[in-house]
């Protein structure tokens, strides 16, 4: 099938591209980008008032099955990322079972096929059901297809096994993702300040991420080997990794759209949708955070869409289960609290969500919309207002803060291998 992308604006860090340009698709390759293109299309597409970017990559996210399917599947995940506009995902390892052997993992795998609605490359865990007392078979769960590895939710608190674990998978060439959380001094259920004093309820304090994400730069430095800090969501950590950066050490990180878009406010708001881990922090946090993203710190914006039940969510802060689901809101908290603010260009945005990702997980044929790469493309309306209701959520969960908020900017198509995954059909 050959598909033609006309009138639309074609952002590309890469090539540093920014510029009104047509797109020939044929089959699942980028054929033809030129300014003007007459060529025969099986289905031609108006991107008038569009920006069309490289498919969006979420490389931290949460897909339940297998054993927790009730708050959302494979299938269901895969439609709330596409109606998002991501075109690969890489969803975490803590699941029932954990996919720590090669069959498990090949489940999975099969499960995504079967779908077939965006790529879907997922993590191995560190430690063999995720318990942080034995390390996994890295080598073979690479060869069954692991993108990456990662115990995320459930740091590993052994020093010993995290240092060796890193140097395992970067002999693998690719690297641990790690959920930075010193348990010692992370209970609570917020974030300890003025709201979690406000509301009497105890408060997480920031040492519990920056202690670990410490730890992290250490070994990555003393090893000479590539360590990634999950989700931050700290003025300190932002600080910390970018002088480890400065001084040549293999660090990189991610954050996601809620840290840079709320603060702790947002729980007087929200309630327990408002609850995450780490959890929202404030004003000062939000504005490193976003510095991070302009000057290079923060390498990738993740969603951690992290689906649960209504009744799960339906409990007071300290028993309510941490995580929110993001995948249907990245494009509007980019535009709204980064692109129009002048914080960042689009240019930027895909540098954040297609480019950097790609480079992270050695997806070599993605992340660029250039001649001879996967068609894999995201086309959005960076001008579609609306008001974000409950019942306009695909996510089998509808566990978000954005509910009944307005928003700005919404996905149109999301192509993924040259077919046409999702249309808006609002």
């Amino acid at each position: 099938m050959t598909i033609l992308l006309k009138n639309g604006l074609v952002v590309d860090y890469k090539n540093n591209i920014s510029d009104k340009l047509d797109i020939l698709i044929e089959n699942d390759i980028i054929s033809k980008i030129s300014k003007e293109i007459t060529d025969y299309a099986d289905k031609i597409i108006d991107c008038t008032n569009l920006i069309i970017i490289p498919g969006m990559i979420d490389i931290h996210c949460h897909l339940r099955e297998p054993g927790f399917e009730y708050k959302e599947t494979i299938e269901t995940g895969a439609h709330s990322a596409i109606s998002g506009g991501f075109t690969s995902i890489c969803p975490m390892p803590n699941t029932n079972p954990s996919p720590d052997s090669a069959i498990i993992l090949e489940k999975i795998k099969n499960e995504a096929k079967r779908v077939n609605l965006c790529n879907i490359y997922p993590y191995a865990p560190v430690t063999i059901g995720e318990k942080g007392e034995k390390l996994v078979d890295f080598e073979t769960l690479k060869n069954a297809g692991a993108i990456a590895f990662s115990d995320d939710g459930m740091p590993v608190v052994n020093s010993k096994l995290a240092r060796q674990a890193s140097i395992e998978a970067n002999k693998l060439n690719t690297f641990v993702a790690s959920h930075c959380e010193e348990k010692s001094v992370a209970e609570g259920a917020i974030n300890y300040g003025k709201v979690s004093e406000k509301l009497g309820v105890p408060g997480v304090l920031r040492e519990a991420e920056e202690i670990m994400a410490a730890r992290e730069i250490v070994i990555a430095s003393a090893n000479n080997i590539h360590s990634h800090i999950c989700h931050i969501s700290t003025k300190g950590s932002v600080d910390m990794i970018r002088d480890a950066k400065k001084r040549g050490i293999k660090i990189t990180c991610e954050t996601c759209p809620h840290y840079f878009s709320l603060t702790e406010e947002e729980v007087l708001n929200s309630g327990t949708n408002a609850k995450m881990n780490p959890p929202l922090r404030t004003e000062s946090d939000r504005q490193a955070i976003i510095n991070g993203l302009k000057d290079g710190t923060i390498d990738a914006i993740i969603t951690d869409h992290a689906p649960h039940s209504e009744w799960e969510k339906d409990k007071d802060l300290l028993s309510a289960p941490n995580g929110i689901i993001g995948f249907e809101t990245v494009i509007p908290c980019i535009i709204m609290n980064l692109i129009d603010t002048k914080e960042l260009s689009y240019l930027d945005m895909v540098r954040l969500t297609s480019y950097n990702p790609a480079k992270l997980m050695g997806l070599e044929d993605r992340g660029c919309i250039e001649i001879g790469k996967k068609a894999d493309i995201t086309i959005f309306d960076p001008n579609k207002e609306y008001l974000y209701t409950k019942d306009m959520i695909v996510s089998k969960s509808k566990n978000s803060p954005f509910i009944n908020k307005k928003l700005k900017g919404k996905n149109v198509y999301t192509i993924v291998g040259g077919e046409i995954k999702y249309e808006y059909d609002g």
